[in-house]
């Protein structure tokens, strides 16, 4: 006999959330995942993030802090990446996830890097990461999963 499912919560629901809800969610969590193309292959790497204001007037953007490597190579190329976070609550089957999809560069400049290096992020696997990565944000989609 099948189990009564008539009064358990929706755990299916996928509910899309605004650019505005999106960018707040990401600006919450101080580690995403960034996905790039090495060699044609896609590679996913963990990247300490914020969300933060340019430094002349435009959209909001993704900053990275990183050292010299795969993540600082492709930056130097200009190359679209996707930064995806999420959140999810095991005992309720719900949260959240958000997708970023832009072009990528390094950070230059004495005044952008002034700036890149007061914004609240600090990295984790690397120190002395000293170089930043900025991903603008044209691209981005989220939704909720899971009772309301």
């Amino acid at each position: 006999m099948a189990p009564d499912t008539s009064t358990a919560p929706d755990t299916t629901a996928l509910r899309p959330l605004d650019r505005a809800t999106c960018l707040q969610l990401l600006g919450a969590v101080p580690v995403a995942r960034i996905g790039i193309t090495v060699d044609a292959l896609p590679v996913i790497l963990p990247v300490n993030v914020t969300v933060a204001e340019p430094l002349v007037e435009g959209e909001p953007v993704i900053v990275i802090r990183s050292g010299w490597g795969t993540k600082l190579a492709a930056a130097a190329l200009g190359a679209v990446v996707a930064v995806e976070a999420d959140h999810y609550e095991p005992m309720e089957h719900a949260g959240w996830s958000v997708l970023v999809q832009g072009r990528s560069r390094i950070v230059e400049g004495a005044a952008e890097l002034e700036w890149a290096a007061r914004l609240p992020l600090r990295p984790w696997a690397r120190p002395a990461a000293e170089c930043f990565i900025v991903v603008s944000t044209e691209m981005i989609t989220g939704r909720r999963f899971g009772a309301a």
